[in-house]
């Protein structure tokens, strides 16, 4: 039996469509596919790994959440921006992250946004490292460099943190009270009643400063992140207390922000020495060196940082005077240094030197970053 062509179609509708699925698929198309898909579960795989190391899941047990801290690892990634936008070098990121490791911080973030923890991190890396370096001159090395890394933290966090109230005033902050020209160094007992409470400030001498009820007084104070406030305030008067004779003064909200400083200042009332330093000049050349005067004389440190200090004093010193000061730490070691008058000014029958240093021997540094921070204090 014969059959036509479009007996045929009708008979077998699907045989051109057999034909066409039968026609070769270009192997190269497949391989790429597979490469492309393989790629892909690859960065998936990656990119999973790194969520779980960096950002784990919050740990849940019992009824609530525990805190999300709780259940973060150390992040290298955060620790490396935090380094880098504070101009931290690789030694000083290396310290950093030494410091932080050392004290099991989990929570970089909030650590280096906390003036009071990253000053408790610290101070417990300095203990250490004092007491466990083989030498002393290893010891002076590594603590450099702790505190370098310590003040460049501090200049990066210098915005922020205002101070609007003394009511916000810590307690045992250190201040400087000024009544008719005279500047008093005293601390901060309450800022929470109804009072500000400061220690009642005493003359060189240690007797009490008595004072009118009434009377206009400025007070002055930095905050541990070194941010300088004054305010204005009145004196209401002397009460008793436990640790003794207090001071009161009406509160402010009026409290104003000094200039920013270099670095971080302390209040403090330590006893010094300082000698006059000239220039000689000597040989034929006519070189000159410094020259250290015989002469000691005395006065009383009254704040200090690492670039300077205040030294009252009953001397009267120009402006531009090179002096040799030395004077002993909170913990016990001898400070020297060469430093410059900057400016004087008058404080009753005392004059206050504002001295800028020239010079300070690692050791030295090193014990007034100790000071400056109070690591050193027990």
């Amino acid at each position: 039996m014969e059959f036509s062509g479009g007996m045929l179609a009708r008979w077998y509708p699907l045989q051109v469509v057999l034909q066409d699925f039968s026609k070769q698929t270009n192997l190269k198309d497949v391989l790429v596919f597979i490469i492309g898909v393989g790629v892909f579960i690859l960065i998936l795989v990656v990119v999973n790994f790194i969520k779980k190391r960096y950002n784990p899941p919050a740990l849940s047990g019992g009824g609530g959440s525990i805190g999300a801290s709780a259940g973060r690892h150390f992040s290298t990634f955060t620790l490396r921006r935090i380094a880098n936008n504070a101009g931290l070098n690789r030694d000083q990121a290396k310290m950093l992250e030494f410091v932080l490791r050392n004290d099991s911080v989990m929570d970089v973030e909030r650590s280096i946004n906390s003036a009071a923890l990253l000053d408790r991190h610290f101070k417990r890396s300095y203990r250490i490292i004092e007491r466990g370096a083989n030498t002393e001159e290893e010891a002076q090395e590594r603590l450099a460099l702790l505190f370098s890394t310590r003040n460049l933290l501090d200049a990066a966090a210098g915005g922020g943190g205002g101070v609007s109230s003394t009511r916000q005033i810590p307690e045992k902050s250190a201040a400087v009270l000024t009544i008719n020209q005279e500047s008093y160094p005293v601390k901060v007992v309450s800022s929470k009643g109804d009072h500000l409470v400061v220690e009642n400030p005493q003359n060189a001498l240690g007797t009490p400063i008595r004072l009118t009820r009434g009377g206009k007084a400025v007070i002055s104070f930095f905050t541990r992140s070194s941010k300088g406030f004054s305010f204005e305030t009145r004196v209401l008067g002397i009460a008793d207390s436990p640790d003794g004779r207090v001071l009161q003064l009406v509160h402010s909200n009026q409290v104003k922000r000094l200039a920013q400083r270099r670095f971080r200042r302390r209040q403090v009332v330590i006893s010094a020495s300082y000698f006059f330093v000239r220039l000689e000049e000597t040989g034929r050349r006519k070189e000159k060196k410094m020259v250290v005067d015989k002469r000691r004389l005395a006065g009383n440190i009254m704040d200090i940082s690492i670039g300077g200090c205040s030294i009252k004093t009953n001397v009267n010193v120009p402006s531009g005077t090179r002096l040799k000061i030395e004077f002993i730490s909170t913990n016990n070691v001898n400070v020297a240094v060469l430093g410059q008058v900057l400016r004087t000014n008058r404080s009753g029958a005392s004059t206050i030197m504002h001295i800028k240093f020239l010079k300070v021997p690692r050791k030295s540094m090193n014990a007034i970053n100790a000071l400056v921070f109070e690591y050193a204090d027990q």
